[in-house]
């Protein structure tokens, strides 16, 4: 397991029943960038593999 998995985990267990538009989402993406810069480009990377995921040339 990945110390990272710990946290999927958690908000898997608090917030997995409820239903989120990818609009709350990317909302709560910038949210997080603005009080952690340091992680602009990790978001980016995910939020680009989210988006792309239904791409076949990628």
């Amino acid at each position: 397991m990945y110390f990272t998995d710990r946290g999927i985990e958690e908000l898997e267990q608090r917030r997995g029943d409820e239903e989120v538009t990818l609009a709350w989402l990317a909302e709560r993406l910038i949210e997080f960038v603005d009080v952690n810069p340091e992680f602009e480009n990790p978001i980016e990377r995910f939020a680009t593999w989210l988006a792309r995921l239904d791409d076949p040339d990628d």
